[in-house]
């Protein structure tokens, strides 16, 4: 386990944490009833288990660069009609929060269904909650979400492309990207928090209804760049993980509905659009997750802007 990793499980962190699980149970009226477990460390979050009586909770911690993720919640889920649970109780300071359990994981459920249908609920829902937090652009930078939006992009990724060796030597210069921004912005979709990361591990039923979580590695951006991992990175692999086995159509259908009723633009523009964002999305996302320990990923991540595959 490296120094990242290492420092979720550092005596002294594991005591305050569970001194602060504690503290907030007590607030809630709830106490804890068994043994904390940390099923889940990584070099920037950990999350921990925590039993209180007939169900469970659960705790996060974040890296600095994802402090905001709680208070982000806290926003995203007024406007998520249920679809983004709000954290429990949270700490400004530190971003440490509780989260109610969220049931069983898309990921999970998926190889017994043999079906990727509940993917079309949970694309309406994640456009759904694109359009109504549109107003809030300023709102989610304020509390720390970074800014991916079209203007910023040309020159992130030519940051991007002087940090890491060895990139595709197909790879276009800053001007190229700076051209797709334009024609993406031409259509006037306006920009939003974006997921950046989802899913069917960030997918859970919990109690029937499809449940977004996880978005510390949200950001403000334009809202078709999330196309690009779920759509390309997920769907696309079918239930059996085999490459371009599923019809993507279906699921776009699902995604651009909410946006054909919001915008008045051809249906045609809006797939243009989309197919725009689809590109784009993976240079978000290289930019957006880069860490300076796996440069493969990000050289994964540019391969896909390339060719929609790694």
């Amino acid at each position: 386990m490296d120094a990242l990793e290492q420092r979720w499980r550092d005596p002294a962190f594991l005591a305050a944490a569970h001194t602060w699980i504690d503290a907030r149970l007590r607030e809630l009226g709830r106490s804890r009833t068994g043994e904390v477990s940390q099923p889940h460390v990584t070099g920037w979050s950990t999350a921990m288990r925590v039993p209180t009586g007939d169900d469970v909770v659960w705790f996060k911690a974040n890296d600095e660069a994802m402090v905001h993720e709680a208070a982000v919640l806290d926003l995203v889920a007024s406007r998520s009609h249920g679809r983004v649970p709000a954290p429990l109780a949270h700490d400004p300071a530190s971003g440490w929060m509780l989260l109610a359990d969220a049931g069983t994981r898309l990921r999970d459920v998926i190889p017994e269904e043999r079906s990727l249908e509940r993917w079309h609920d949970v694309l309406e829902a994640c456009a759904r909650i694109q359009i109504a937090c549109e107003g809030d652009v300023d709102a989610l930078l304020d509390l720390g979400l970074p800014d991916r939006r079209l203007p910023t992009l040309p020159g992130a990724y030519a940051d991007l492309l002087a940090a890491v060796d060895d990139t595709d030597p197909r790879l276009p210069g800053p001007d190229a990207i700076e051209d797709l921004c334009d024609r993406l912005a031409a259509f006037g979709i306006r920009e939003t928090v974006q997921h950046d990361d989802l899913h069917d591990g960030q997918v859970f039923l919990g109690t029937g209804t499809h449940l977004l979580h996880d978005w510390g590695d949200a950001c403000v951006s334009h809202p078709f760049f999330t196309l690009a991992v779920t759509l390309e990175g997920v769907i696309a692999w079918g239930v059996d993980d085999e490459e371009d086995s599923e019809d993507l159509g279906p699921h776009l259908d699902a995604y651009l509905r909410p946006y054909e009723a919001a915008y008045d633009l051809a249906s045609a523009d809006l797939r243009e659009a989309a197919r725009i964002g689809t590109r784009l999305g993976w240079v978000c996302r290289a930019v957006n997750g880069a860490l300076p320990q796996d440069p493969g990923s990000t050289r994964t991540r540019l391969r896909m802007f390339l060719d929609g595959k790694p």
